[in-house]
């Protein structure tokens, strides 16, 4: 029996699941991208109990087919931007249509009748997070960032990161740590 689970892409979702599981005695195989396969069927008293044990930790049980498929997507999206070392080398959308074993066109038009927003613009929002990320982390100059992750030029990155946060991605760094000089004189 598979059981759906919204947003766990990190490991620390995948040990909170494991330890609610744990605590309900059921036997599971891997825990990955928002699934987990039980080897035995649950009842409806563990199923209540696994609800609310991980209800507290932010994470839910998926029963809707659909919000199963949504979440399928983003984990893919967010396990590819923000937990690889590289980014898929195809398109995101054979990638997504690979990993989630359903065709792209019926994907996308469910995505964007679900959550109002498309793949595309779900995408560049986390490229973005990503980018923000590696410019703090302050290893990466920006063609290595846009070369990370498949951005065609650095003047690409650039004009996008604009677009969506209203600063060029150097004015960002410069703000962050003109923020932390200030930050640290006023200790």
């Amino acid at each position: 029996m598979k059981i759906y689970i919204k947003y766990m892409v990190s490991i620390r979702c995948k040990l909170v699941v494991k330890s609610e599981l744990d605590a309900l005695g059921l036997h599971y195989g891997a825990v990955e991208l928002g699934e987990v396969e039980v080897k035995e069927t649950l009842t409806p008293e563990q199923h209540d109990r696994l609800a609310v044990g991980l209800l507290r930790f932010g994470l839910e049980l998926l029963e809707d087919k659909k919000a199963v498929l949504i979440e399928k997507i983003k984990n893919v999206i967010i396990e590819a931007i923000h937990y690889s070392d590289d980014l898929p080398k195809t398109n995101f959308s054979d990638h997504i249509s690979k990993e989630v074993k359903y065709d792209y066109t019926y994907l996308a038009n469910l995505f964007s009748a679900t959550t109002g927003t498309t793949i595309e613009h779900f995408i560049i929002a986390h490229k973005i997070e990503r980018v923000k990320e590696l410019l703090l982390y302050d290893e990466l100059n920006l063609t290595e960032i846009s070369y990370k992750l498949n951005y065609s030029s650095v003047a690409h990155l650039s004009n996008q990161f604009k677009r969506v946060t209203g600063l060029t991605p150097t004015f960002f760094k410069q703000l962050r740590q003109f923020r932390r000089r200030v930050a640290l004189e006023d200790v």
